[in-house]
């Protein structure tokens, strides 16, 4: 039996996709909000495709402080998208 692959739902484009081709955004414990590039930090997770569009509308949505149960302050917001770009390879040099 082949093994399954976990989808998750992108909080922009609302595409359920497989795990491994998003990012995962984590509210710790100690409710600090990070990127996860690895998957396996502790905390509550909300997934984003690895695209800084899907970013800006999870944001702009507000789906991402929603589906956290926190809210993010912009500063946090800046360096997802920081985050973001340098793990997409875009990041100006």
């Amino acid at each position: 039996m082949p093994k399954r692959t976990p989808l998750r739902q992108c909080l922009g484009c609302r595409e359920m996709k497989p795990k491994a081709e998003l990012v995962r955004v984590v509210r710790s414990p100690e409710g600090t909000v990070s990127v996860d590039l690895r998957g396996k930090a502790p905390g509550r997770g909300a997934y984003v495709c690895r695209s800084a569009d899907c970013l800006k509308k999870a944001l702009r949505s507000k789906a991402l402080s929603r589906n956290l149960g926190v809210e993010i302050p912009p500063e946090i917001y800046d360096a997802l998208t920081a985050q973001m770009e340098e793990a997409d390879g875009t990041g100006s040099r």
